[in-house]
């Protein structure tokens, strides 16, 4: 962000968080980035990470008391951190797969939020096993022995984060500098884009 500011001092970042399934275009919005299995059809996609894991992780506290799950059936008999769908207000199921075997899971427990201010503290203070993406703030946690992976032989990836804006608008001078900001990555000392994948 600071890199694009100071490059194109004359554009306005306008940036929304929001974890609902917004709609870019009717909303007003000039691009958005979001989990690319989670597109609308009418867009063009540009891909700006690779495929992520989805890791169920909880702390060494819990797993002393509770135990680990060797399956997802087992977690029935744990507390699981669960996120609840902005928008749909829908919990969201927790997707296994193994040796082409793909199992949904619905655990229930006490702490269900839509932020992930919420639910990775709920997990580091012991308060169950949470389902997430693999983000910097979890492989730090990992990293540091304050979270274990369970289940990790059947951890998925899903497609990884997508910039995405409508094919029906124009490509304004500013989103194109900006999707060549975030595109610019610094490889074995040189800058190399990611290929764009229109979808």
């Amino acid at each position: 962000m600071g890199r694009f500011a100071k490059a194109n001092p004359d554009v306005v970042l306008d940036i929304v968080i929001d974890d609902a399934l917004s709609d870019i275009a009717g909303e007003g919005f000039d691009a958005g980035i979001r989990v690319g299995g989670r597109l609308q059809k009418d867009m063009v996609a540009v891909r700006l990470t690779p495929d992520i894991e989805l890791l169920a992780v909880a702390s060494p506290e819990y797993l002393a008391q509770h135990g680990e799950p060797k399956t997802p059936a087992d977690l029935d008999r744990h507390a699981c951190i669960n996120w609840r769908f902005p928008g749909s207000g829908k919990i969201a199921g927790w997707s296994f797969a193994k040796k082409g075997k793909t199992v949904e899971v619905f655990g229930e427990g006490r702490v269900i939020s839509n932020h992930q201010d919420i639910i990775l503290p709920a997990a580091l203070q012991g308060l169950g096993i949470l389902y997430a993406y693999n983000d910097d703030d979890i492989a730090e946690a990992l990293r540091d022995g304050r979270l274990k992976r369970v289940l990790a032989d059947w951890s998925p990836t899903v497609p990884g984060l997508y910039l995405h804006y409508s094919s029906r608008r124009y490509l304004l001078p500013a989103l194109r500098a900006f999707i060549d900001c975030l595109l610019d990555r610094d490889l074995e000392g040189k800058d190399a884009p990611i290929p764009a994948s229109p979808r």
